[in-house]
C-alpha cells in the first residue's frame, strides 16, 4: 500500500525567524507543545512508510504568513513535500497575495480557515462579495482549495459552488461531520448532499477517526458512509500530524484499521491516488 499524507504541519522552533501570528489571536495548544521541522517530518514519514506529504499552513500558529511552509518545501524534501498556504481572501489585494504564494513561492493549494480549535464558531465570510475575485482567481488557476469549516457553513459554500462551478474544493476533516446516532448520520445529511458536486472532495483525517471511535459505528462506520456517498476517488487521507498527537507510524496504523472494511482498490485510492489527482506535482520525480 502506498501512503501519501495530504495533511501535515510544520512548526519552527525559531520564533525569531518565523514569528507567530495565529488567526483569531490565540495560538493552538498543539503548536505550542509540538514543534516539527521539515527534516523531522521526513524522518517520521520514513518511519511510517509514507512516500510523500502535503504540508498545510498551521493557521493557528502563523496566520497568513506562509513563509515556513514555503521555505520547508523549497529547501527540503527533494520533491517529497508540497505546500498549501493560507491567504486572507477578504483583502483588497487578495489576488496579488495568491499570485505571490502560488506562482512565486511554489505553493500548490490554498487553505481557508473559517473555524478551528481556537476559533470555534463558523465564520460568515466564505461567500462575502469581497471574496469573489479571489475565488475566481483560484478557479481560473485550477487551484485546489482546502476549506476548514463546520456543517453550518455549507449554505455559504453552496453559494460559492453555484458562482464558481469549476472550483476544486477539499473539505478539511470532512467538514467535521455530526456523528450523533451513528450510521447513517442523519445530522450530517447536508454534507452527504454535497456529493452531487463532482468538484467537492473530502480530506479524511486521523482526527475524524479519533472522533468517531467512541461513537456508534466507529471509524469504519464513518468511512463506509463517506465512501458510499462520495466514492473513494473523491476522498484523500491525512494524518493531521503533529496536531493529532502520536507517532506518525501509529497514525498510519490507525488509518489502516479505519479503512480495513474497504476493498484494496478503494483503500489505495484514499491513501494515495486521490492525492495524486488533486496535486499532480506529487507525480514529479516518480521513479
Amino acid at each position: 500500500m502506498r501512503y501519501i499524507d495530504i495533511h501535515t504541519h510544520v512548526i519552527s522552533p525559531d520564533r525569531d525567524a518565523y514569528p507567530l501570528d495565529p488567526l483569531g489571536g490565540v495560538q493552538s495548544g498543539w503548536s505550542q507543545e509540538r514543534t516539527l521541522t521539515p527534516r523531522q517530518l521526513l524522518d517520521a514519514m520514513d518511519e511510517a512508510g509514507a512516500d510523500k506529504a502535503v504540508v498545510v499552513q498551521a493557521s493557528t500558529a502563523y496566520g497568513f504568513d506562509n513563509s515556513y511552509v514555503a521555505d520547508s518545501v523549497e529547501k527540503h524534501g527533494d520533491g517529497r513535500l508540497l505546500g498549501v498556504g493560507s491567504v486572507d481572501i477578504l483583502a483588497g489585494d487578495a489576488t496579488d497575495r495568491l499570485d505571490h504564494w502560488v506562482n512565486q513561492r511554489g505553493l500548490v493549494g490554498i487553505r481557508l480557515f473559517s473555524t478551528g480549535s481556537t476559533m470555534p464558531s463558523q465564520a460568515t465570510w466564505l461567500n462575502d462579495p469581497r471574496t469573489f475575485d479571489a475565488w475566481g482567481w483560484m478557479q481560473d488557476n485550477d487551484l485546489p482549495v482546502c476549506v476548514q469549516m463546520r456543517l453550518s457553513g455549507i449554505p455559504r459554500l453552496l453559494d460559492i459552488l453555484a458562482r464558481f462551478p469549476r472550483l476544486r474544493i477539499v473539505l478539511d476533516h470532512a467538514a467535521q461531520p455530526d456523528l450523533e446516532g451513528g450510521p447513517p448520520y442523519p445530522n450530517s445529511a447536508a454534507l452527504f448532499e454535497l456529493s452531487r458536486f463532482e468538484n467537492v472532495h473530502l480530506k479524511l483525517t486521523n482526527d475524524n477517526f479519533e472522533r468517531a471511535a467512541a461513537r456508534e459505528g466507529g471509524a469504519q462506520g464513518l468511512v463506509a458512509a463517506l465512501v458510499e456517498h462520495f466514492t473513494a476517488r473523491r476522498i484523500a487521507w491525512g494524518t493531521n500530524f503533529p496536531a493529532t498527537e502520536g507517532r506518525m507510524s501509529d497514525l498510519v496504523r490507525a488509518a489502516e484499521t479505519a479503512l480495513a472494511g474497504l476493498d484494496e482498490r478503494d483503500r489505495q485510492m484514499i491513501f494515495a491516488d486521490t492525492a495524486l489527482s488533486l496535486y499532480p506535482r506529487l507525480r514529479e520525480q516518480e521513479s
